[in-house]
């Protein structure tokens, strides 16, 4: 059940992408209490690119935006299903630290920049990862939405993929955190890769064939405190 709204955000120039992988690979990774949700028999590693938008303490007239890009997958726990990130790369030197101590995240500074040429056209997002003690890694994407919108129908790959309104964290202890928004806003896309060492730098393989590929409207979002799962 969803908290106190903490922190209210917008996310906006959303892209997921997302590779099946065997659900062994994903379930030896995870800690203790966790274990690996599938759709239709498979695991699913995905790389999500956005701009948080005003990000800010409930009622402040001022707030923090920077690009943030994770590698996440998605798990059974002991509240519910959820997200697992094994990192969160983003622009903001304040913002990283905050996330960390706080949200017992894997945050990491990055160079970012996520740049649209025109007005509904696509966005180039790159990221250089500068964090020191931890593996470097790189992600360079032109992408744009090339479908009409649509939202998840409950049960879909779609639904699986996006809908998503609990993470689980990993610091000292598992630790659990709730979000809350409307249903997304999707459209089909496509996304020109090229680069992404997102994967090397979690110890995974590079997972085979093309990703689904899904473009989100922007969105705003409410976030609870973190709490002992």
């Amino acid at each position: 059940m969803f908290g106190r709204r903490w922190l209210e955000m917008t996310w906006r120039d959303g892209l997921f992408c997302h590779w099946p992988v065997d659900p062994a690979v994903v379930d030896e990774t995870l800690p203790e209490r966790l274990s690996v949700a599938t759709h239709d028999g498979d695991a699913y590693l995905g790389v999500v690119a956005f701009v948080m938008d005003e990000i800010r303490p409930r009622g402040s007239p001022v707030g923090l935006s920077f690009p943030e890009l994770n590698l996440r997958t998605y798990v059974e726990g002991p509240a519910g299903p959820g997200v697992y990130f094994y990192n969160l790369d983003a622009d903001d030197r304040l913002g990283v630290a905050v996330a960390r101590r706080l949200f017992a995240l894997p945050y990491y500074r990055a160079e970012m920049s996520a740049t649209r040429r025109r007005p509904g056209g696509d966005i180039r997002f790159r990221s250089r990862r500068t964090h020191r003690g931890v593996p470097s890694a790189r992600f360079d994407a032109t992408y744009e939405p090339t479908g009409e919108a649509f939202a998840a129908e409950p049960g879909s790959i779609d639904a699986f993929l996006v809908e998503n309104y609990r993470f689980y964290a990993h610091g000292d202890r598992l630790y659990r955190g709730e979000i809350a928004h409307e249903p997304w806003t999707l459209r089909e896309g496509t996304a020109e890769v090229r680069a992404n060492t997102l994967f090397e730098a979690n110890g995974f393989g590079r997972p085979d064939g093309e990703p689904i590929v899904h473009c989100a409207d922007p969105i705003d979002v409410s976030a609870d405190r973190l709490r002992r799962a």
